[in-house]
């Protein structure tokens, strides 16, 4: 069961990478009276705000802590490979974690990937702070960065490029909020990132069913083209009660004995 949302508008944090626009277009159109304030949070902050309550519901990667957080899973994003655009890794098209062998692979304390087998190449001599800082180092060509594809996107670069990686782990994105604050707001926006439209979302955003429409009353029947039929009278003109002449009677006598013939 829910509780009433009692806030005056509706937070909401969002990680480095996710980009909320289309479902806060949504929300504007459906709850133009309840503002809808963004936050933008660090990698690693997602979790740790919802759980402070300095927002309602997040955008963040998973995994979350299910014991204290409610999550919906979104979207997983390709891994890509970041380096110089002159790097010889720009002539292949996707990138095995095998041909890293070689490089210096950073790994910024802000990695989102957790790479359970183990950082493929060589590794730095120390974890940058944060993506931005292994981006700058990238670009002094002292290493690549493996990182979700959005992640490649918001720090690009003239000078750097980047290639998808065959069977690399992948960043999950979800929307995650407090599990004993599911307000009606949140049950709103749970609706909109699932494609809900108005008549079906639960939120307070849904329309009243239209009444349905009452049948049209039957049409009376009208007369045929002609005008109607003289009384006493059939259909095929015959007047009411006088019966048609029988087969083999009078009138097919008559016609059996034809002319009369001349007497000489």
């Amino acid at each position: 069961m829910t509780e009433m949302q009692v806030n005056p508008s509706f937070r909401l944090a969002y990680v480095p990478g996710v980009t909320p626009g289309k479902w806060v277009r949504v929300w504007s159109e459906r709850l133009p009276d309840v503002p809808l304030d963004l936050l933008a949070v660090p990698a690693g902050d997602g979790e740790g705000t919802l759980r402070e309550g300095t927002a309602d519901a997040g955008l963040v990667r998973l995994p979350v802590d299910r014991d204290v957080l409610s999550a919906i899973p979104l979207y997983t994003e390709t891994t890509v490979v970041v380096f110089p655009k002159d790097h010889w890794l720009a002539a292949a098209e996707e990138v095995a974690l095998g041909d890293l062998a070689e490089e210096v692979v950073f790994h910024p304390l802000d990695d989102s990937l957790g790479w359970p087998a183990g950082l493929p190449g060589r590794p730095a001599i120390e974890r940058p702070a944060s993506t931005a800082d292994a981006v700058e180092l990238v670009a002094a060509n002292v290493g690549v960065l493996l990182v979700p594809q959005s992640l490649a996107r918001l720090h690009h670069r003239k000078d750097l490029t980047f290639r998808p990686v065959a069977e690399a782990p992948q960043s999950q994105v979800g929307l995650a909020w407090p599990e004993d604050r599911t307000t009606d707001l949140v049950e709103e926006f749970i609706g909109i990132v699932r494609g809900r439209t108005v008549n079906s979302s639960r939120g307070r955003g849904a329309q009243p069913a239209a009444e349905p429409r009452k049948a049209a009353p039957p049409r009376k029947s009208q007369p045929q083209k002609g005008g109607q039929q003289k009384a006493g009278q059939h259909k095929g003109g015959q007047p009411k009660g006088r019966p048609k002449p029988a087969a083999g009677g009078r009138g097919a006598a008559a016609a059996k004995r034809g002319k009369p013939k001349r007497r000489s």
